[in-house]
Formats: structure tokens, sequence, C-alpha cells
């Protein structure tokens, strides 16, 4: 067995729920430290980080990830224990095996090897691993990079091992992320007897033609490097639960992803426009979960393409695709941030997995990049 898959194994069989870390970065650390890494633990709550560092001045290539993992979902619904690594079929079955165990995993063991063939490294090699990345993400990436900005550290070139594969291991890597923008709509109307309309005001009739026009929207083309900003309803109430009540009142929760084509001050004031122009009485809260952020291709994305090129025969795509990520609390620092790891059809879903073939070769990628970046 392998190192990278071992310690795959390893990372798995620690329960991890966010924001638990479940004893996933002592055993990072542990093997950090043996290398010659200084380790610096940063707990805030009931978040563990680590910010950990070898060699010395610039350029500084930071790997970055997280420890934490989603809630397992219906347990009868998973063939094996979720925290219980299960190999069949080619596959490494658990909770976290794609999302993203697995990448620590390759890069740790990649760095490990590195760090054996070239103990005079050019630079610095930097971790930082948090266990707040799948939830509010307060107390994790945020809070250490807000940390190294007063000491005046700063990362060069940030690889973060999310999951950003889509058909075959390497041939997405994203180089930026859509924003993300919340609203909490509470329409307000007035409950009444379903049989005498004319004396109640129903708060689903009035949002339904409001509704129709944001979801229809079309908010703008993209660009070059983003998609076009989409808008989606999450969750919508209303009711009492009785068939003959006209509802007082009606909550839904929606989201924006939007691209560079747009602001906060323009969406905010683009939604609530359509909802005056349509006579809807409501309060909305609105949350900022991340801006859009991009790093143009350049150094970093050049050296893990040819990687990817020389350890896998395929050239990759640079995308911006997905969700939200730590990076979008690293690159504002104006480090390059890059994001590449194995395949994400089955991240957050029952019976994660991960080809166990793409383990090893996702360590053969990352240590080729940090020779490319940091050989002397």
């Amino acid at each position: 067995m392998s190192k990278t898959l071992e310690l795959t194994q390893a990372l798995i069989s620690c329960r991890s729920v966010s924001p638990a870390d479940g004893g996933c970065q002592a055993l990072m650390i542990d093997r950090l430290r043996s290398i010659g890494f200084g380790v610096e633990s940063m707990r805030f709550g009931p978040v563990e980080n680590f910010w950990a560092k070898r060699g010395r001045g610039a350029p500084v290539f930071c790997f970055a990830g997280h420890t934490d993992v989603v809630p397992t979902g219906p347990l009868e619904e998973w063939s094996s224990d979720p925290f219980s690594p299960v190999i069949k079929d080619g596959l490494l079955y658990g909770r976290g095996a794609a999302d993203m165990k697995s990448g620590l995993a390759a890069m740790l063991t990649a760095c490990e090897e590195f760090v054996g063939q070239h103990p005079d490294h050019r630079g610095t090699i930097a971790f930082l691993i948090t266990s707040d990345e799948e939830g509010p993400s307060v107390d994790g990436t945020r809070r250490v990079i807000e940390i190294l900005r007063e000491r005046h550290e700063s990362i060069d070139w940030c690889l973060i091992g999310e999951p950003s594969s889509e058909s075959v291991l390497g041939d997405t890597i994203k180089i930026g992320r859509r924003g993300s923008l919340s609203g909490r709509l509470t329409v307000h109307g007035v409950q009444g007897h379903i049989a005498y309309p004319q004396f109640a005001n129903n708060p689903v009739h009035a949002l339904a033609p409001a509704l129709a026009e944001l979801t229809s929207r079309i908010w703008d083309r993209g660009n070059q490097h983003f998609q076009p900003t989409s808008f989606q309803v999450s969750n919508i109430s209303a009711g009492t639960g009785a068939p003959n009540v006209i509802p007082g009142e009606l909550k839904a929760r929606f989201n924006l992803r939007f691209s560079t084509e747009q602001t906060i001050d323009s969406l905010q004031a683009t939604v609530e426009g359509i909802l005056r122009q349509h006579k809807v009485d409501y309060s909305l809260d609105w949350f900022i979960s991340g801006y859009p952020f991009l790093t143009a291709p350049g150094v970093l994305s050049d050296a893990t393409s040819r990687a990817i090129q020389e350890q896998l025969r395929i050239t990759p795509k640079l995308s911006t695709g997905g969700g939200t990520s730590d990076g979008r609390f690293i690159a504002p620092t104006g480090a390059q941030v890059i994001e590449l790891g194995v395949i994400n059809e089955s991240i957050h879903k029952v019976n994660e997995c991960v080809r166990v073939a793409d383990i090893d070769r996702l360590r053969q990628v990352y240590r080729r990049t940090l020779e490319l970046l940091l050989a002397l």
C-alpha cells in the first residue's frame, strides 16, 4: 500500500464533521515536523487550524485545505461505515475521500518526497489547514489570514487541494470562483379565510410575478473567465397547513452566484427594485459569503498545467465554476491561487469515493509542481 493511500485512509477514519477536526491535523503535524516544518496551531472556538513553514524567504508556496467534512446523511444509505475506509472495485469509499482528505494526503506525501530530494529548496513551503471550510468559514482560513496580514507574512503561490477535476484527474484547474450573495426574504400579507380573499392579502400571489422575473432574468453573460450570474431559490414556505387559510406571511431564501460583471450593490439594487416594481411588501436581510476572485494565468497555473501534462498526459482547462472555497480569503492578499484535486462527482453525496489510482497520481502532480517552482 502506498504512503499516500495509507494516509488517506487514516484521515478518513477521523470523524471530523465540521467544525470538528477529529485528530486529522495531529497526524499531519507530526509528519510535517519530522521533515523540518515549524508548525503553529491556531484554535479559535471549536475550530482547529495550523500554519506550517519550512525554508526561508520568498517565494512562499502554500498548500491549503480543510480537514472537516459535511455530515454523512442517512447511514442506512451508505454501503459501508462512512468513517471506516473501504476499497472496492478500485474505489476508496468514505466521507471526505474526495473532499478533501485524499488531497491532503497527496500534498503531504508529495512534500515529504520533494524535501527528501531537495532539502535545500529555494523559498518557503507552507501549509494552511483548517477545520472550518464546510461550516461558517469564520474561524478558519479567514482568521489565519488576518493574523498573517498583521504579521506581514505573505503567500506568493497557493495550491488548494479541493476536488476540481470533472471527468478525469487533472482535467480542470480552478483559477477563481464566483461570488456568493444570499437573501433572506419575508413577504408580508394578511391572513384570512380562503373563501373571502377580499379581506386578505396573499403573500404567495404578491411574490409570484416578481419571482418569475427574478428567475428568468439574464443578469449578465459572464466573461472570458466567468459563467453568467445565476439566481436560485433554495427555500420557500408559507401557510398554516390548513387548506382553507390564506397565509399571512411567506419566507424565502435565495442565492446569487455572481461574476466580476456584477457588484454587491448592483445585485441588491436590482433585486429590491424588482420587488418594489411589483409592489411586494417585504423585509430582506442580505448575507455575503464571498466575493469573486480570479488568478489570471501565470507562473503558478503554468507550472501546475505543465506538471499535469507531464504526469497525466492531458492538458487541463482553466475554470472558475463551482461553489465557493477558502481561496476567497487568500486571493485578496495578492497571492496567486489555484485549486487542483481529484474528481468531484461524489462529493457531499452518500457513498463518497475516490479512485484509488488517482490518489498517487495526484501526489505525483503536486511533487512535480513543487519541483518546477522550488527546486534549485
